[in-house]
């Protein structure tokens, strides 16, 4: 809508000060031709807006104008008052901070919607996290089996602000020894419940894990970002990288149907079709942690109890699961819901999880642990 635009167009100048009649066409999806239309459409409705010309021109308001949120419509009050639970802005240190900005931005409301506003942050609630997150003290020494990060996410915080190079300390996966980098910083992600720095190494892009950061120090070196490049568009090019990596090993396996559930949950990347349980049905996710993390018989996956016995009227009681793993090693993941789950190609696939599975009875055959 037009009226919609044109507060935009007010808003962005006020945020950004002169900008060039390009730019505002390309954010607002118009044409150039529009965007000056819409200026003469404002100051004939009374607000100060110009334009000049020239190499460093642009659009601009006159200095000392300001508009309220009076603009706002019911849909995009509510939009703001849509929480996300503590996590996010508990990391960052910005708890007071958000509840005094949404204290601000109710008082600037139209009356009309404030009570919808006030409503939504109270029936609507978005946690990002996942389900059963590790308390931080399971991890002392700061390592990925605990949950919070090896060094103060704050620092992270601080050094992506600053434009300067930053020295960090980093462990990766599979390994003791931590490894040190100079990294020039574009921002902190933060994806299901697990916070990521996003950073150029020698002019590349790299993403590390928060709680795999030994240690971080600002440099005295001005950051060196790619010219023109931001971390939403750096984020998208190292989710592609992560989400698109080739699938080498394609594996059938069946499963318990009473374990169906849990299994999508936890197996959903590595799924290349729905499964197949004979009776056209497909599976989906469960609705939480209670939905599918219990068979009838109320035990969890992988923990050996239950019904043992096959089902010897054929695979009535089993579902078939086509999945994809980058590497063969990395069917052993398949061992964590015990004979609940059976491999039935490739032959590589079942080997290596014979290989595990009799590692595993040998570390548990004696009668006592060692030490």
């Amino acid at each position: 809508m037009k009226s919609a635009r044109l507060l935009s167009i007010v808003l962005l100048l006020q945020t950004r000060g002169r900008v060039p009649a390009a730019e505002l066409a390309e954010r607002l999806e118009v044409s150039a031709r529009t965007v000056y239309r819409d200026v003469e459409a404002l100051s004939a409705a009374g607000v100060p807006v110009y334009a000049e010309r020239g190499r460093h021109g642009g659009i601009a308001l006159l200095p000392g104008f300001r508009t309220d949120v009076t603009g706002m419509t019911t849909d995009e009050a509510r939009a703001l008052f849509i929480l996300a639970a503590q996590g996010a802005h508990s990391a960052l240190g910005l708890d007071d901070a958000l509840r005094s900005a949404l204290r601000k931005v109710m008082a600037a409301l139209p009356a009309p919607h404030r009570p919808a506003a006030e409503l939504t942050g109270r029936r609507i609630l978005v946690d990002p996290d996942k389900w059963t997150p590790r308390p931080s003290s399971a991890a002392p020494d700061g390592g990925p089996s605990g949950r919070g990060p090896a060094v103060e996410l704050d620092v992270l915080h601080t050094a992506v602000f600053t434009d300067l190079r930053l020295r960090i300390c980093y462990r990766h996966s599979g390994e003791t020894r931590p490894r040190t980098y100079t990294v020039d910083p574009y921002g902190l992600v933060a994806k299901a419940g697990t916070w990521y720095l996003v950073a150029d190494r020698r002019g590349r892009p790299r993403l590390f894990r928060a709680d795999r950061v030994v240690s971080a120090t600002l440099t005295e070196v001005p950051v060196r970002r790619r010219a023109g490049v931001e971390l939403a568009a750096v984020w998208q090019q190292l989710r592609r990288q992560v989400e698109d990596r080739p699938a080498e090993v394609r594996v059938t396996a069946r499963i318990r149907r009473e374990r169906l559930d849990l299994a999508v949950r936890i197996l959903g990347g590595a799924l290349t079709g729905p499964p197949r349980t004979g009776d056209g049905d497909e599976a989906g996710d469960g609705d939480g942690p209670g939905d599918g993390a219990r068979g009838e018989s109320g035990d969890r996956a992988g923990d050996g109890s239950g019904d043992r016995t096959r089902d010897s009227s054929g695979d009535g009681g089993w579902a078939t699961l086509d999945l994809a793993f980058p590497v063969l090693p990395a069917v052993r993941q398949l061992l964590q819901f015990g004979d609940s789950l059976e491999v039935l190609a490739p032959p590589a696939a079942r080997r290596v999880m014979a290989e595990a599975a009799a590692a595993l009875t040998a570390v548990y055959a004696a009668d006592t642990p060692p030490g």
